[in-house]
């Protein structure tokens, strides 16, 4: 079974502290939108009318996406968890990750809509290939990759490849809502002969079909990123409804459902495996946070997250986006301490 290597998530999210994402610093201090209070979203299967590829942090993107029904009801990413039992081993758990540090974010990791027709094009695969879905693959050219923004900003691709360090996770995340396939690349890079990345996973939306035993994705854990991000969309409607993405330093040599894949040598029981689901704490007073922060900390109360790659500690994954305030002062407030680790009650496994 192949290792990821754990530094490379470190150094991509490393970047956190100086929120390296798609809207350049300056425009990332807009006043705090108003965020609506209300139900969560009633997804819709309606197929969107798109004819042209849609970047994140729009309107659009926002009404497509918020429309969307991103797995089925009784998939993982969409179950509460707030009535479910405490793992026995929770403390433990905790204090491996570190219960004395704070909670983080990294705003580093955008999405493209595509049309349901979009060109397919190959991209050859390198690390993860054995472990990929076989291409070809609906590519765009204005695919955003993690870390960098805008297009590159200008440079040729020449110039990229200099520039570019080969380590880091470079996620690329492409969804095709007209037929509810969403298509994640890990270290994915553009070269002067077309795109190039380590592996790809595609994962049917209609669907609660894991991936093959034993087998990665873009994330270390075999999971889908895109589910587990953290949406404007969402924010706005004041509750994450599903559960998030989250690193952490140290990973047990095991997995738990629905994760298909580990990224560790160690068999420390006291260590987090993948697929870990970690929720915070119901008696966890939220009423000195933004709506902002409220609406991810309402999410974690009842949905939780999942322990998915190898990474700074504590560190959740939200689509950068011009229109939210930055929450890392507020978030600084969280500690581990805050969350404690949980079990799915006995027989849960929703049907494939």
């Amino acid at each position: 079974m192949s290792l990821r290597p754990a530094t490379i998530f470190l150094v991509a999210i490393s970047l956190a502290g100086c929120d390296r994402s798609v809207a350049p610093e300056s425009s990332r201090t807009p006043p705090s939108p108003s965020v609506r209070s209300g139900p969560e979203p009633v997804h819709s299967a309606g197929k969107p009318r798109i004819d042209k590829p849609i970047l994140f942090g729009t309107p659009e993107a926002d009404a497509i996406v918020s429309a969307l029904e991103i797995f089925p009801a009784d998939n993982p990413w969409n179950v509460a968890v707030e009535n479910w039992p405490l793992h026995p081993n929770s403390k433990k758990i905790i204090e491996s990750i570190g219960a004395n540090k704070k909670l983080r974010y990294n705003a580093d990791m955008g999405y493209v809509i595509i049309p349901p027709d979009q060109k397919k094009v190959d991209v050859p695969l390198g690390s993860a290939a054995a472990e990929s879905d076989k291409g070809p693959y609906p590519v765009p050219d204005i695919t955003p990759i993690e870390g960098y923004p805008s297009a590159y900003a200008g440079l040729s691709l020449s110039d990229v490849q200099r520039k570019d360090e080969p380590d880091l996770d470079r996620h690329a995340l492409i969804l095709d809502p007209t037929n509810r396939m969403l298509y994640e690349f890990y270290q994915m890079r553009k070269t002067d002969k077309g795109w190039v990345a380590s592996g790809a996973a595609t994962f049917d939306l209609k669907s609660n079909k894991l991936r093959p035993d034993g087998w990665t994705s873009a994330d270390a854990a075999g999971l889908p990123i895109f589910p587990a991000t953290v949406r404007y969309d969402e924010i706005q409607r004041g509750i994450v409804g599903h559960a998030m993405r989250v690193g952490v330093g140290k990973t047990r040599r095991s997995y738990v459902y629905p994760a298909t894949h580990y990224a560790s040598r160690d068999n420390d029981p006291n260590l987090p495996r993948m697929g870990e689901r970690i929720r915070l704490k119901k008696d966890f007073d939220i009423r000195g946070f933004s709506p902002e922060a409220q609406a991810i900390l309402k999410g974690l109360k009842k949905y939780g997250m999942f322990v998915a790659d190898n990474g700074l500690d504590w560190t959740l994954s939200v689509v950068p986006d011009s229109r939210l305030p930055l929450l890392h002062e507020e978030f600084s407030r969280i500690k581990g301490a805050s969350f404690e680790v949980v079990e799915a009650p006995p027989g849960y496994k929703p049907p494939q």
